[in-house]
């Protein structure tokens, strides 16, 4: 995403939650302190496993389980978001991508998310104003991976736009070229979910709708 056609979308995103753009910034610049060059993955080797494929998109609905039943996934390369790679990892499946800010989860779900890197999962590790002690937590348990924001992105610090875990999901998958990107476990109208949520699930089908896929 060209950062010039995100940052009008970033800040009316900013203006309708009250969030700060500077809080944002400093988190990601505290997340670019921690990478090196040892546990960096390179943008050509995410691409490498998106670029030209069919890809499935996991979101952390409660229909997840249900969907996941119903889709071959030897037929695509599989992104989670956030909590969804915990209920990957439940199944015995090892998603190839998790997009992650590392505060939507328990403890438990963090472990998995560290699991599954572990086990050959590329993390994309997402800094905002307000995860920064999640991040200087767990970060360094994290053997390899990609840090993102939304704000500007800098150095190796990427932003394919994309505002919550699920949607940041697809547009990393549009962004890198993905064949054709199916969603599995979205309910973009659960009503029960916290007000919050409900604001960034209205943004999320607004945002995905940008594409017509």
């Amino acid at each position: 995403m060209d950062f010039a056609t995100w940052e009008p979308i970033y800040e009316r995103i900013l203006e309708d939650f009250g969030f700060d753009r500077v809080g944002d910034e400093k988190a990601a610049i505290f997340l670019s302190g921690m990478l090196t060059q040892e546990n960096t993955v390179s943008l050509s080797e995410l691409k490498a496993i998106i670029s030209g494929k069919y890809v499935l998109v996991c979101g952390n609905a409660p229909g997840l389980r249900s969907d996941l039943s119903e889709i071959n996934l030897s037929d695509f390369t599989v992104i989670a978001a956030d909590g969804a790679a915990a209920v990957l990892m439940d199944m015995d499946i090892v998603p190839e991508v998790i997009c992650t800010d590392l505060d939507g989860n328990s403890e438990a779900d963090i472990e998995k998310e560290i699991l599954a890197c572990q086990k050959g999962s590329i993390v994309l590790i997402h800094a905002h104003g307000d995860n920064i002690d999640k991040l200087e937590k767990y970060v360094p348990r994290f053997r390899r991976f990609i840090a993102t924001t939304q704000a500007r992105p800098f150095d190796k610090v990427y932003n394919f736009g994309g505002f919550s875990d699920g949607d940041r999901c697809f547009f990393v998958a549009t962004e890198l070229g993905a064949k054709k990107v199916k969603l599995a476990g979205f309910d973009f109208e659960d009503k029960d979910v916290n007000p919050i949520k409900k604001k960034k699930l209205k943004w999320a089908k607004k945002l995905i709708g940008i594409y017509d896929f």
